[in-house]
């Protein structure tokens, strides 16, 4: 049965709900569409934080990086953050496709050229615990939408570290510090477009990054969802 089809049957069958209010209808209902909150420009030519100033922000300044810029599409709060989770913890794989959605626009603004999205990986035993990772479903949707190629297997996880939300920053940028490893000349002079649902510090897509160089990899931007406040 062609996809659309099938998309049809299901919403027939199991009609979506809003992930903020969780009206029935739609994924994402008018009234929670205007409370997403995107992060629009001028930003920080680096990490992508609203930022007026000519230079990098304050926190990039003499900040070392394997990145070389991060953007996001929307502040990580309201309806969006209800979604984000539902997709995540909740097992509502189907909100991949809707959540991709939200992400084109900021995707086809990057001023940036890549050849590959590459999605940060889980460490192995925490995707048997989940039965997935949220972020290779959401790259996946990415690449059906756009015709990108994606590459889930250039860079492992090595250590199953606590989760980062309620690290402070330093401990953040300690926990996560030489987890991820390359496969040796699977990213070789390839432009890397790192792909995660959500960013706070940018600390794990930093050392995602160092994962991809180890790989090859000739250049590293990263693109989330959403990022914290």
């Amino acid at each position: 049965m062609p996809r659309n089809w099938a998309a049809l049957l299901l919403d027939l069958l199991f009609p979506p709900r809003c992930m903020g209010c969780g009206r029935r209808g739609d994924w994402l209902c008018p009234v929670c569409r205007g409370d997403l909150h995107p992060i629009t420009g001028p930003l920080c030519w680096k990490c992508g934080r609203p930022w007026a100033g000519r230079d990098e922000c304050p926190l990039c300044q003499g900040r070392l990086s394997a990145l070389q810029g991060l953007r996001a599409a929307f502040f990580f709060d309201g309806p969006l953050r209800q979604g984000i989770h539902r997709f995540k913890y909740r097992g509502v794989r189907s909100l991949a496709a809707p959540l991709a959605q939200l992400l084109l626009p900021t995707l086809d603004a990057l001023p940036w050229s890549f050849d590959v999205v590459v999605p940060v990986p889980l460490h192995p035993a925490r995707q048997r615990q989940r039965g997935y990772n949220q972020s290779v479903l959401l790259a996946a949707e990415l690449g059906r939408q756009r015709g990108l190629a994606v590459v889930t297997s250039a860079i492992s996880r090595t250590r199953n570290t606590p989760p980062q939300m309620e690290l402070s920053a330093a401990e953040r940028q300690a926990n996560v510090a030489g987890v991820f490893a390359g496969r040796p000349g699977a990213l070789d002079g390839q432009r890397v477009l790192l792909l995660d649902d959500v960013g706070t510090t940018g600390s794990t897509l930093d050392a995602c990054a160092m994962g991809a160089r180890q790989a090859g990899a000739a250049e590293v931007y990263a693109l989330v969802l959403a990022r914290a406040r």
